[in-house]
């Protein structure tokens, strides 16, 4: 009998730790950036900060918002590109992990003495996956990867390819 309650105990432990929350309303998720690559060569990243916030509905439809700085290295001054996302994203149905999709859409610019007049803001788009592992029951921590489309034109016309891949981790939380 003792060896069945503690397999028992064991098991609902096990759901619980490891189980989704399916009658969760609504979660809110908070994340940074990790790391930020250029597909433009001379574009090198010396470190990434910024948030990612979202917060997905009943409807497993989430809105989200972005907004990190990327350090860019090898520049005769300090070079920011700042970068700021609007995303709408669906979380696939998947029992064990939580799996989501999304989209993006926002600007890019680079921020430095007087690249205000020299640089235009650039659009940017993006598509993302996140990969969740749930815990205890309400939670989940996920890495995410973003591939960034966009190009900043400066004053002659000439665009820089700021487009590159975003990875990230972070927490979400199911009320």
């Amino acid at each position: 009998m003792r060896i069945f309650a503690k397999a028992l105990t064991v098991v609902f432990g096990s759901l619980l730790i490891a189980s989704t929350a399916s009658a969760e309303l609504f979660s809110v998720s908070l994340g940074i950036p990790v790391s930020h690559t250029f597909s433009e060569e001379g574009l090198e990243s010396d470190g990434t900060s910024g948030v990612f916030a979202a917060v997905k509905l009943p409807i497993l439809v989430g809105l989200g918002v972005e907004n990190y700085s990327t350090d860019i290295k090898g520049q005769s001054q300090d070079v920011k590109l700042n970068t700021t996302m609007y995303d709408v994203f669906y979380l696939l149905p998947i029992p064990i992990i939580n799996f989501t999709l999304g989209v993006g859409l926002g600007n890019t610019e680079f921020d430095c003495a007087g690249c205000s007049s020299i640089y235009d803001t650039g659009t940017a788009t993006q598509w993302y996956g996140s990969l969740g592992f749930p815990f205890l029951g309400i939670a989940d921590l996920h890495v995410s990867y973003r591939s960034v489309s966009s190009k900043i034109k400066d004053n002659s016309g000439a665009e820089t390819d700021v487009s590159g891949t975003v990875t990230g981790i972070g927490v979400s939380v199911g009320f």
